[in-house]
């Protein structure tokens, strides 16, 4: 008989659904100290966030076989211990997207209306009708900044308020957005037409500020700003200057920089910001589900089966690994150099495999890819696992062939990208067990991925590689190699300086102006 421990509160109907599969030990509190000491006598564990599931805490679970986690992130849980040790790991990442969507709308009719601020004026006593008047939301367009799983349902739902809906997500596939009734553009677009704009990225460091001084000076003036993801995506300083010089009219917040919100902040009170103590999540129905969602991953695992929302990495087999390991750590580094590299929406993606690929199993491969593409724009954690349920749900759309050929190489790994108005492709091989980029839009290069990259497209013409170099010498960035692909000279080029630190923002700003410079990119792997 399994048995089952549970160190936090979870619904009564997630414990009923792990009883199914064994005896339940609810035991709350626990000190890490006793956790330790009874852990081993368990085959499963479910925790929330309070619970630190640390490698010593997994190194002492000797039977542990599932580590259920009743909610979204695992950060709490060290998940590559649990890998290494073959447990896996589940959570419940799709259990708070109506309710986080159900608030967003929320948020966004309020501030149509002013509804917060019309309760408190009745409530002081007032009856000030006319201080009150709003904006129909009907035919006013809305701009997402995410369309993955949360995005989605506000789309939805803002369509059958009969408005117009913009989306910005490089990763979802235009099938997928007109599934939606969803129009993708580009960032700068959808900040410039929406009148509402409503954030549903994660806190990463591409996201970090993403909407600072700059970017919200950008929207349509009078426009209005929503943030139920995560705090640190606003600047929330430049927030408060816009509202104050009328810029934008009015924000909504569920989710701060720094939380609980401090009792001095120049957002709360202000009269064009509705605030609220981040309860995106908080229904009861997200909280129901979230037990239940974790509880049948753990079912299913201790049945000896994959959970649909297992987050560590699929079995490879050992006579297998030797040769496929490089290869996966490749198809990562190419998914994620690719995402920062194509910025305009993707139609679909063709992988293809050659060489001494062409004779094993590619899913590995193909999962590494997947995972790689989507990692840079989702908030949970992306695995081999649930990479394929993650790009179903955003609509992506990847085919795989193989072949015996791989040009030169032992084994290649060609990454074709079908963009509205092209298609680009990205190569790569493995060379004395290391990773390499051999090939991008056309262009023959060879550099490792890793840390930080420059990459430029640019004319090919004297003294462009030491105009870029000064810019990044006089900002003590320092090169430590550099790579050129180019078809002719005097022609297009295609140039990546691998750094020591990532070149600082505003010498990117300065690059990108250099007369022959076509684009410019920081790129971080």
């Amino acid at each position: 008989m399994n048995r089952i421990l549970v160190t936090e509160k979870i619904a009564a109907e997630g414990l009923a659904v792990l009883r199914q599969a064994g005896t339940v030990d609810v035991r709350l509190d626990l000190d890490k100290p006793t956790l330790i000491s009874i852990i081993g006598e368990y085959d499963a564990l479910v925790v929330r966030s309070a619970t630190k599931v640390t490698a010593e805490v997994i190194a002492a679970g000797e039977r542990l076989r599932v580590i259920g986690r009743a909610g979204t992130g695992v950060d709490n849980i060290d998940v590559e211990a649990a890998t290494r040790r073959g447990i896996i790991v589940v959570n419940a990442p799709a259990s708070n997207n109506v309710a986080v969507a159900e608030l967003t709308i929320g948020l966004l009719i309020s501030l149509a209306r002013r509804i917060p601020q019309a309760h408190a004026s009745l409530q002081s006593g007032r009856w000030a009708r006319n201080d009150f008047v709003g904006w129909e939301v009907r035919g006013k367009t809305l701009g997402l900044v995410g369309l993955g799983r949360i995005g989605s349902e506000v789309a939805r739902r803002a369509r059958s308020l009969e408005m117009e809906v913009l989306a910005y997500d490089p990763v979802v596939s235009f099938d997928r957005a007109e599934q939606l009734g969803v129009s993708l553009v580009t960032l700068d677009e959808l900040v410039q037409r929406s009148d509402v704009i409503s954030l549903h990225v994660p806190l990463i460091e591409s996201t970090r500020n993403l909407f600072d001084q700059q970017r919200i000076m950008q929207m349509k003036r009078g426009a209005y700003l929503i943030n139920a993801s995560r705090g640190g995506i606003v600047d929330e300083v430049a927030l408060v200057e816009a509202l104050n010089s009328g810029h934008l009219g009015g924000a909504a917040l569920d989710v701060y920089n720094q939380e609980p919100l401090p009792a001095d902040s120049p957002l709360l009170g202000h009269p064009k910001i509705i605030t609220v103590p981040h309860i995106g999540a908080s229904t009861t129905e997200a909280q129901l589900s979230a037990g239940t969602e974790m509880a049948e991953g753990v079912v299913t695992a201790l049945n000896g089966g994959t959970p649909r929302y297992a987050v560590n990495a699929p079995f490879v087999a050992p006579e297998a690994w030797n040769v496929l390991q490089p290869y996966l750590n490749l198809g990562r580094l190419l998914g994620t150099l690719v995402m920062q590299l194509v910025q305009e929406p993707v139609r679909s993606y063709d992988l293809e495999l050659g060489g001494e690929l062409a004779d094993m199993d590619t899913q590995p491969v193909r999962l590494a890819v997947l995972q790689g593409l989507l990692a840079a724009s989702s908030s949970e954690r992306i695995t081999p696992v649930n990479a394929p349920i993650i790009a179903r749900e955003r609509g992506v759309r990847m085919t795989e062939r193989v072949s015996p050929e791989a040009e030169n190489y032992a084994g290649l790994i060609t990454l074709h990208v079908q963009t509205a108005e092209r298609t680009r492709t990205f190569s790569g091989t493995v060379l004395r067990g290391e990773p390499h980029i051999v090939q991008m839009d056309g262009y023959f290069v060879d550099f490792v991925p890793q840390g930080s990259l420059l990459i430029t497209y640019h004319h090919d013409q004297p003294g462009m590689i030491g105009k870029v170099g000064q810019l990044l010498g006089a900002a003590d960035v320092n090169i430590s190699g550099m790579y050129v692909g180019r078809r002719a000279p005097r022609e297009r080029a295609v140039m990546v300086l691998t750094l020591d630190e990532p070149a600082p923002p505003q010498v990117m700003e300065q690059i990108a102006t250099i007369p022959g410079i076509q684009a410019a990119f920081s790129v971080e792997l």
